[in-house]
């Protein structure tokens, strides 16, 4: 603590992985600003898609369903609940540990929450594709439109962003 006349002590700073020179209170928030944005956007699309299935269920042909067609609709019901569950737990823990000094721990869990939030709406939005095709086509076009998006969000999610990551280490590993 700086005496009176003295000039209080600037907090430590020291550069990161990404070559910024910032406090880890700095690092945190920054990063925090990171995880929420990805939350909105995560939070729009989960939203639309959430609407769209409650409307279903009032829709006149929704009597027309097959059994196994309002489990399905059912299963995806859930998942729109659980994704919107999981998008929100990182801003319910930030206020719960609000003034708590533990904004890496809620980056953290943020990090991880949206990563399970982004599994959970790749399923989603692949089971209500298959839904869709499934009552307008059959059963056939539903899986063949199921397995298409599925190695789309493969490749698009998981495989090209593991080859940038491999290849960003490695130039890393080189300097």
């Amino acid at each position: 603590m700086a005496s009176r006349g003295e000039i209080p002590a600037a907090p430590a700073v020291d550069a990161g992985p990404d070559g910024r020179a910032e406090t880890p209170s700095e690092r945190a928030d920054r990063n925090w600003d990171d995880v929420l944005q990805e939350l909105r956007v995560l939070q729009t699309g989960t939203q639309i898609l959430t609407g769209f299935l409650l409307a279903v269920a009032f829709q006149p042909a929704f009597d027309d369903l097959t059994d196994p067609q309002r489990a399905f609709y059912l299963v995806l019901l859930v998942l729109a609940a659980l994704s919107a569950i999981i998008a929100l737990a990182p801003v319910a823990m930030h206020r719960s540990l609000f003034r708590r000094l533990a904004k890496p721990d809620v980056v953290l869990f943020g990090h991880r929450a949206l990563i399970g939030a982004l599994a959970t709406v790749g399923i989603l939005l692949i089971g209500v594709v298959a839904f869709v095709f499934d009552v307008v086509l059959g059963f056939d076009p539903a899986w063949i439109a199921a397995a298409s998006l599925g190695a789309a969000v493969v490749i698009l999610w998981l495989v090209v962003p593991g080859y940038l990551r491999r290849h960003h280490s490695r130039k890393v590993d080189r300097s």
